[in-house]
């Protein structure tokens, strides 16, 4: 195939493009950061960190698990990744602790995971090799998963394992680094220049002899394994099972990616880009809870935030502002 070889200067320009992409999100994450640490030093202080990236570990990670589907292009967004959190949380306290009596890192890991596999496969098969809009496919899967999620669990309750509540304090951290860490493996290997050259332009890249199905079935594999680890860190949070939670995760996530420069037509952008939309949207709810403002604008702002970066990161406006 022509990508596998590249030189080493392409490849360091295709795993080093966040940079360029995700100035906009860096410079609002840190102007959110010192307004949050000036108006609640508290809640920042070191021995509140554990606790602090808790809270915000289900929206990043969410944000993370939005990505690859959103890079790999034709008009791959995939709306199911709120609903699945959800669906791996029952799945966690109903159907492996309550009615099996399993505890085991050893055993809950692996089964998320899997069922984080199936589920990108699934929207994958339906999106890439069925050709329905990914947008439609996953809306699909996404009714399905929050009735399965209630119909599993109809009402909240259980509780979670020790080793899974530190999840959610001193090791809260531990889910964001491994899929990270995952990541920056992927970024490493030829894959990652095919599916950012699919997302790009798919016909060019088809010509070159890459397999795009296969590059964006791979992509619906690793959203679903990373929403599948959203969903173990949502729980960890809640130290419950919850049917009504998760849902709300999925356009704040595709927000988060929009303001980490993450090309809603895919191609351009990358991790660390999301991870910055995501946190600043974690600080930015921070600063609307401790102004006591009302959920209804929070949902606004979500909105606003989604249209001004997909503005901001157009061909259009980049050209005008000489990017």
């Amino acid at each position: 195939m022509a990508f596998s070889t590249e030189t080493t200067a392409q490849r360091r320009r295709f795993s080093l493009r966040w940079l360029g992409e995700a100035r906009i999100a860096a410079l609002f994450f840190f102007t959110l950061l010192v307004i949050n640490v000036v108006l609640t030093p508290g809640r920042f202080a070191p021995t509140q960190l554990g606790v602090l990236f808790g809270l915000a570990a289900p929206l990043i990670l969410a944000t993370m698990a939005a990505t690859p589907v959103i890079l790999s292009g034709g008009g791959g967004i995939d709306i199911s990744v709120g609903p699945l959190m959800a669906l791996i949380n029952a799945l966690i306290i109903q159907v492996l602790i309550v009615n099996n009596g399993i505890t085991s890192p050893l055993a809950i890991l692996p089964a998320i995971l899997l069922a984080g596999l199936a589920s990108g496969l699934l929207n994958g098969f339906l999106s890439v090799v069925v050709r329905i809009q990914p947008i439609v496919a996953t809306l699909g899967t996404y009714l399905i998963y929050s009735g399965l999620t209630i119909y599993i669990m109809p009402a909240p309750g259980g509780s979670v394992p020790d080793w899974m509540a530190t999840l959610s304090s001193s090791a809260s951290i531990v889910p964001i680094i491994a899929v990270a860490a995952a990541w920056f493996a992927i970024t490493r290997l030829p894959y990652y220049e095919h599916l950012m050259a699919t997302g790009g332009d798919a016909r060019a890249t088809y010509t070159s002899g890459v397999p795009i199905v296969w590059v964006r079935l791979i992509a619906y594999a690793l959203t679903g394994m990373f929403a599948a680890v959203a969903g173990l860190s949502l729980t960890a949070l809640l130290g419950s099972g919850d049917p009504n939670v998760g849902q709300q995760y999925t356009l704040t996530a595709i927000a988060a990616t929009a303001l980490g420069g993450v090309s809603l037509a895919g191609g351009r952008g990358g991790i660390v880009g999301a991870i910055l939309g995501a946190s600043s949207i974690f600080l930015m709810q921070n600063l609307l809870i401790y102004f006591n403002v009302s959920t209804f604008l929070l949902q606004m702002a979500y909105g606003t935030i989604l249209v001004v970066a997909v503005v901001l990161n157009s061909e259009v406006v980049k050209r005008k502002l000489g990017q």
